[in-house]
C-alpha cells in the first residue's frame, strides 16, 4: 500500500482543476436553468503574506461553494483585493518603494498562497480596488450620487495630526496621539466630503428585520449604531442678564435633545460641548473658556475613550430656568464628555440616572436627586451612591409626573412642553453622515474639480477615470497630491477656465461598499451590469470577521440602496446570509529581553512542559503569554507554507474546520494539525487498501454498512446546511471507526460506501477526495459529481438519545427506540440509575414525554 503523498497529489489536482476550468463561473445561459448561488468571503487587504489564521475565512467559504456546486447550483465564488489604504503609504515613506509597486507585489505573493489552499475560486473575475478600471467606475457612480444631492461638502470637526498633516479616523487615535506620528491629536474644523447616509437611517434599521440569516448580535450592533430614538427637543431660556458676547440675539437659549424627558425634575445642570457655538462665543471674551475648549479638543476621540476618561467641566457663570418651574435655575457648564455631533451638542444632566452625569456631579458637588424609583424600593430608603440607576420603575420627586411609568411620564412631559410652545417631540439618530474625505495619496481620487467661477464641478463620465499620478513624492508631510501641481492643476469641465482637482481621496470603506456588485460582471463598461446584478444579487452567503459588523456592513447596505435608487441594482440588501467566523489563535512568546518570538523561534527543552520552552539558538528561557488572535505584531503566526510542507494543504484545511464550532475561535496547535494529518492517512489507508476490481460479494455486515453510509450522508448534509462543519468532521471520524469494525464487508456495498465518503469529504479535503475517487475507479473528477443523497428510511436512527429534565433542569440522558410509546419511555426513564439519583427523597408527580424529543419529570 502506497503512503499518501500530498506533495504530489495536491499540486496534481490543482493543475487538473485549472486545466479543466472547473471553477469558471457559468453565465445564466450556460447554467441551463440551474439555480444560482453567490458565496463571498470579505476580500483581503494585500498586506504581504497570509498566515494560517487567514485561512479559516477562505476555507469556510470554499466548503460552502464546493458543497453548493455539488448540489447543482451555478456558483459564483470570486476573489479580489481591498488594496487602497495607509499601509502602502507607510511602506513608501519607510522603505522608499512606491505604494503601487508594494501593493501589486503583495497581491502576487498572496494570490499564490491562496491558490495553494485549493480554493474553488473563479480567478478570471479578480480585481484590486486600486485598479483604475475599478475605481474609475466607483467615481462614475459617486458623481451620480453627487448630482442627486447625496454627496455634499461642509465644514466638520475632525481629528487632525499636526505632524502628518492628515485627518485621522477615531480608531487611529491612540491615547490622544496619532497612531503613526505619535503627535498629540487636535480637533480641527476642515471642509470635508460627506454622503447622506442619514437619509436612509429608517430604512437601514427597518431592513434589519428582513435579515433572518444574519447573527442576532450583528443586527443589534447595527441597530445600536444607527441609534434611532424618540425624545424631546426643547430650549432652556437664559436666567438673568446675558453677557455681551450673547447680546446679538443669536442665542435666545440653549436647545437640547433628550430621550429622557421623564427625568427633567432630576436635572442639576445644563452642559454644552466644547465646540458648541455658545462655548465659542463665550471664549472670544474669556481666555479661560477658550483654553478649556482647546484642552477638550486634545482629549479623548472615541465614545469609548470619553466614557472612561475623567469627566471635566468649566462653569460659564450662566444659568437657565427649568421649563416646568421658573424658580429652578440650573448652571450652564462646558463639559468634555458632551459631543457636538449628537443631538444639539447640549444636554441637561440628571446625575441620579446617567453615569457620566453622576461622575460629573460628584466631582463638582452638584445635587443628585433620584426621580425614578425602582420597582421594589420606597422613596424613603432609595438613594444613589456611586452608581447611577438606569433601570425600570415609577417616577418620584417630580410633582405632576409622580407615580407614572417611565413611558407615560415621557409622553406627559413632551405634551406639556409642546403645549407651552417650548419644544416638540422629535426622533433623532446616533448615526451621522459618512465623512469620506481622506488627506492621503493612496486612495480613489474624488472626481471633483474646484473652479473659482463654478464652484465644485463633477468630472464628466467621458473624462473618467481620474487616475492617480505615479510621480509623487513622500518627502513632505501631508498629502502628496496637494504637492503635485501637474496633476492638481487642470481646467474646469463646466466653463473651461482654470481649476484644481480635489486632492482628498475617498475612505477605503467606499471601495468595499460595492465590490460584491462589481464581481457580478467585472468587465462591464458601466459600474454595474444590471442584468448580471439582477441574476446574482443578493450575495447568498457572506463570510467574514465580526470586527466588520458595523461600519463595512452598514456602508455596503447604504450604498446598495443608493445605487438601487439610481437604477443600478434591484435589491435592497446586499447580503442575504451572513456568517461571522471565529479567529485562529496561538500562544504568544517573549524572550528574556522582552522581544516577541514566533512559534518557529522556540522549542521544548522538556517535551510538553511550558517551563521547558527555550529560544532556539540562544537557549534562554521563553516566557509564554496568553492565547491571542494571530497577528504579525506579536509574531504568533504560523506560515501556511511550513504546514503545507510538513502535512499538506488538506490537513491544514481540516484542522481549522474541525477543532471548534466555526463561529468560535480555534487555537492552533501542533498536536491538532498532526491529528488532522493522521485522519488524512487513515482515509487513504481505507481507500488504497480496498481493491475495487477484486471486490467480493456482500456479507452479513453489508446491511449495517449501508445504513451507516446513509446516516453519514444525512449528518454531513445537515452539518453543512447549518454551518456545523466541526460536527460533520466528527461524523467522518466516527465513520472511519465503523469501517474498521466492519472489515468483513468487502463487496459492492463497501465500494459504494467509500465512493460516497470521498464525495462527502470533498468540500473539506478536496485534494484527498480526488485521489480517493480516482483510486476507487470513479468516473471524471470528484468535484464534478453530484452531492450524495440519502434514503430517510435507511438514515433513520434505531435508537435516540433523549434528554431528561427533573423539575426543569437537565439531569440525565437515556437511550430509547425511535418512536417508542410513552409507557416504554417512562419505564426506561424511571429505571435509569442517573435519573433515580436525582429523584432521591422526591415523589414523582408527573412524567411528561415529548416523543423522540425530551422527557420532563415533575417531582416534589
Amino acid at each position: 500500500m502506497a503512503r499518501y503523498n500530498p506533495k504530489v497529489e495536491e499540486p496534481r489536482w490543482r493543475a487538473a482543476w485549472r486545466e479543466a476550468q472547473t471553477f469558471l463561473t457559468r453565465t445564466p445561459a450556460e447554467a441551463g436553468g440551474r439555480p444560482k448561488y453567490y458565496v463571498l468571503e470579505m476580500f483581503p487587504y494585500p498586506s504581504g503574506k497570509l498566515h494560517i489564521g487567514h485561512a479559516r475565512n477562505y476555507v469556510m467559504g470554499d466548503v460552502v461553494a464546493r458543497y453548493k456546486r455539488a448540489q447543482g447550483f451555478n456558483v459564483l465564488h470570486p476573489m479580489g483585493w481591498d488594496a487602497f489604504g495607509m499601509p502602502a503609504e507607510n511602506a513608501a515613506i519607510q522603505g522608499g518603494v512606491h505604494p503601487k509597486t508594494w501593493t501589486y507585489a503583495n497581491i502576487a505573493a498572496m494570490r499564490g498562497q491562496l491558490e495553494q489552499f485549493g480554493l474553488s475560486i473563479d480567478w478570471s473575475r479578480e480585481f484590486a480596488t486600486c485598479d483604475p478600471a475599478y475605481y474609475g467606475q466607483q467615481q462614475a457612480w459617486f458623481t451620480r450620487l453627487y448630482r442627486r444631492g447625496l454627496v455634499y461638502r461642509r465644514q466638520a470637526t475632525v481629528n487632525w495630526d499636526p505632524v502628518d498633516n492628515t485627518v485621522l479616523a477615531n480608531e487611529q487615535v491612540i491615547d490622544g496621539r496619532g497612531w503613526r506620528s505619535g503627535a498629540l491629536v487636535e480637533k480641527k474644523k476642515l471642509t470635508q466630503w460627506f454622503l447622506r447616509i442619514t437619509t436612509y437611517a429608517d430604512e437601514l434599521i427597518d431592513g434589519l428585520k428582513t435579515l433572518d440569516r444574519w447573527p442576532d448580535k450583528v443586527r443589534l450592533m447595527q441597530e445600536n449604531w444607527i441609534g434611532r430614538s424618540r425624545g424631546l427637543r426643547f430650549t432652556f431660556a437664559f436666567a438673568g442678564e446675558r453677557p455681551k458676547a450673547l447680546e446679538s440675539g443669536v442665542f435666545d437659549g440653549i436647545e437640547v435633545y433628550t430621550t429622557r424627558p421623564d427625568t427633567l425634575f432630576g436635572a442639576s445642570f445644563v452642559g454644552i460641548a466644547a465646540d458648541h457655538p455658545l462655548a465659542e462665543a463665550l471664549g472670544r471674551d474669556r481666555p479661560e473658556i477658550a483654553a478649556f475648549a482647546e484642552a477638550c479638543r486634545r482629549g479623548a476621540a472615541t465614545e469609548a475613550e470619553i466614557e472612561t476618561a475623567e469627566k471635566k467641566g468649566l462653569f460659564t457663570g450662566l444659568e437657565v430656568v427649568h421649563p416646568f418651574d421658573p424658580a429652578i435655575r440650573l448652571p450652564v457648564v462646558i463639559a468634555n464628555f458632551i459631543l457636538m455631533d449628537y443631538g444639539t451638542g447640549a444636554i441637561f444632566g440628571c446625575p441620579a440616572h446617567d453615569q457620566r452625569d453622576l461622575d460629573f456631579a460628584r466631582k463638582y458637588d452638584l445635587p443628585v436627586l433620584p426621580v425614578v424609583l425602582p420597582p421594589d424600593a420606597t422613596a424613603a430608603d432609595f438613594h444613589v451612591g456611586t452608581e447611577a440607576y438606569t433601570g425600570p420603575g415609577r417616577i418620584n420627586n417630580s410633582r405632576f409626573l409622580d407615580g407614572l411609568s417611565i413611558e407615560a411620564a415621557k409622553a406627559e412631559a413632551i405634551a406639556r412642553i409642546e403645549a407651552a410652545g417650548q419644544g416638540q417631540g422629535s426622533t433623532v439618530y446616533r448615526l451621522r453622515d459618512w465623512g469620506v474625505s481622506r488627506q492621503r495619496y493612496w486612495g480613489c481620487p474624488i472626481p471633483i474639480v474646484h473652479c473659482a467661477q463654478c464652484g465644485p464641478v463633477a468630472v464628466p463620465d467621458d473624462q473618467l477615470p481620474v487616475v492617480l499620478p505615479e510621480d509623487v513624492s513622500f518627502d513632505l508631510p501631508g498629502n502628496p497630491l496637494a504637492h503635485q501641481p501637474t496633476w492638481k492643476l487642470t481646467t474646469c469641465p463646466s466653463c473651461g477656465g482654470p481649476g484644481e482637482r480635489e486632492t482628498d481621496t475617498l475612505d477605503t470603506f467606499m471601495d468595499s461598499s460595492w465590490y460584491f456588485a462589481r464581481f457580478t460582471d467585472p468587465t462591464s463598461p458601466t459600474p454595474i451590469d444590471r442584468a448580471a446584478a439582477d441574476y446574482w444579487l443578493a450575495v447568498d452567503q457572506y463570510i467574514g470577521g465580526v470586527e466588520h459588523a458595523v461600519l463595512h456592513l452598514l456602508y455596503a447596505r447604504f450604498v446598495t440602496r443608493a445605487l438601487r435608487d439610481e437604477g443600478m441594482v434591484g435589491v435592497d440588501e446586499p447580503f442575504a446570509g451572513l456568517f461571522t467566523q471565529g479567529m485562529v489563535t496561538h500562544e504568544t512568546y517573549r524572550s528574556e529581553d522582552g522581544r516577541w518570538l514566533s512559534p518557529g523561534e522556540v522549542d521544548y527543552r522538556t517535551e510538553g512542559r511550558h517551563s521547558g520552552l527555550v529560544e532556539i539558538g540562544a537557549g534562554q528561557p521563553v516566557h509564554v503569554g496568553g492565547v491571542e488572535k494571530m497577528s504579525k505584531s506579536k509574531k504568533n503566526v504560523v506560515a501556511p507554507e511550513d504546514i503545507f510542507d510538513q502535512y499538506g494543504v488538506d490537513a491544514a484545511r481540516l484542522f481549522v474546520l474541525s477543532d471548534s464550532p466555526p463561529e468560535r475561535d480555534v487555537q492552533w496547535t501542533s498536536s491538532g494539525v498532526e491529528g488532522a494529518w493522521r485522519f488524512v492517512n487513515r482515509v487513504w489507508a481505507e481507500v488504497d487498501g480496498f481493491a475495487p476490481a477484486a471486490a467480493g460479494r456482500d456479507d452479513g455486515q453489508a446491511e449495517e454498512l449501508l445504513r451507516t453510509t446513509h446516516k453519514l450522508v444525512k449528518a454531513a448534509t445537515e452539518g453543512l446546511e447549518h454551518f456545523r462543519f466541526n460536527s460533520a468532521v466528527a461524523q467522518f471520524y466516527a465513520f472511519l471507526n465503523i469501517l474498521k469494525r466492519l472489515d468483513g464487508a468487502q463487496g459492492p456495498t463497501r465500494l459504494q460506501a467509500l465512493k460516497t465518503f470521498a464525495l462527502l469529504i470533498a468540500p473539506f479535503v478536496p485534494h484527498l477526495a480526488e485521489a480517493c475517487w480516482e483510486r476507487l475507479g470513479g468516473e471524471g473528477m470528484a468535484v464534478d459529481q453530484p452531492w450524495p443523497a440519502f434514503e430517510p428510511a435507511l438514515a433513520a436512527d434505531d435508537e435516540l438519545t433523549l434528554p431528561v429534565q427533573v423539575n426543569g433542569k437537565r439531569r440525565a440522558e437515556i437511550r430509547a427506540p425511535a418512536g417508542a410509546a410513552e409507557d416504554e419511555v417512562r419505564r426506561i426513564v424511571l429505571d435509569d440509575a442517573d435519573v433515580a439519583r436525582h429523584l432521591e427523597g422526591l415523589a414523582v408527580r408527573k412524567v411528561i414525554v415529548v416523543r423522540d424529543r425530551i422527557v420532563n419529570i415533575v417531582a416534589a
